[in-house]
């Protein structure tokens, strides 16, 4: 009710929102400053506003509701069908390698119900049984596995390199517009290392939000771009892409499937991860 208050700025505002008469939010409200002896909010021309010792109340009052969630989605969980799997899945993951080959696993396990979400909310209640990330492998209170990505190409299309006159050695590189995405770790000057390139500065640079778009431009011919060789297999095996001088490195960086680890996996959480791992290995 507190937090209704806060929202709403009335207390008319806070009763509709949650039910209730006027009179019996603003009862609750005297009760509960009586409580604290503390006034925890004042009266504004825009409105009821919280005094600093409101401003803490609340503060504790939303973390105390988040855990309440949390607690709830645990709970729920627990409950959950033994047949039903919540995947979180990174778009490119996604895109370019579970999704052309969910078919299999649907086909051997029609009964177990998956789920695909993506990381856009940070709704406690989207809890997930199992996600997909790319990281060092390295994320408190989840088991990991590898999956693939630490090998990664200097990619192109053959009509730019043909072009450009090609490219011989990582030196060439520097005349290329190169492909580069906002937030992934591979990052051409980890590439410039590998290489051993000093002061190494491309032509230009085009950045994009999503990295099925740096994929999408390299195919294109609009530059280069560092991609875990595994997700564009299929490009280099048909030569839409091409990896000028095997140019590339070893990444840190890769794609993992992590579980967490304070609960066991049901049993329809079991089918996949062995079937992804299978995947892995046959690919």
């Amino acid at each position: 009710m507190l937090l209704a208050i806060a929202e709403h700025g009335t207390a008319s505002g806070a009763a509709q929102a949650v039910n209730l008469t006027q009179s019996a939010v603003s009862k609750h409200l005297r009760t509960l400053e009586e409580t604290l002896g503390a006034v925890l909010f004042t009266r504004g021309s825009r409105g009821l506003v919280p005094t600093e010792a409101g401003r803490i109340y609340i503060k504790h009052a939303r973390l105390a509701l988040a855990e309440l969630e949390a607690a709830g989605a645990r709970i729920s969980a627990l409950k959950a069908s033994p047949w039903s799997v919540r995947l979180h899945v990174l778009p490119i993951i996604g895109d370019r390698w579970l999704v052309p080959r969910f078919s299999r696993f649907a086909e051997l396990h029609p009964e177990i119900d998956v789920q695909f979400t993506n990381f856009v909310t940070a709704d406690t209640t989207e809890a997930a049984d199992g996600v997909f990330r790319f990281g060092e492998g390295h994320w408190p209170g989840q088991k990991e596995d590898y999956l693939f990505g630490r090998n990664v190409a200097l990619v192109g299309a053959p009509s730019l390199l043909s072009r450009m006159g090609g490219i011989v050695t990582a030196q060439d590189v520097r005349r290329y517009t190169v492909l580069d995405h906002f937030q992934t770790p591979l990052r051409w000057s980890e590439f410039a290392s590998a290489q051993g390139l000093s002061d190494f500065e491309p032509t230009h640079t085009i950045r994009f939000g999503f990295y099925s778009l740096v994929i999408r431009a390299a195919i294109s011919g609009q530059g280069l771009a560092l991609v875990p060789r595994r997700l564009v297999q299929e490009e280099l095996e048909s030569g839409r892409l091409v990896n000028p001088a095997g140019l590339g490195f070893k990444s840190r960086n890769a794609y993992w499937f992590t579980t967490p680890e304070d609960r066991p996996m049901r049993t329809g959480l079991q089918a996949f991860h062995r079937w992804l791992l299978a995947e892995v290995r046959a690919s």
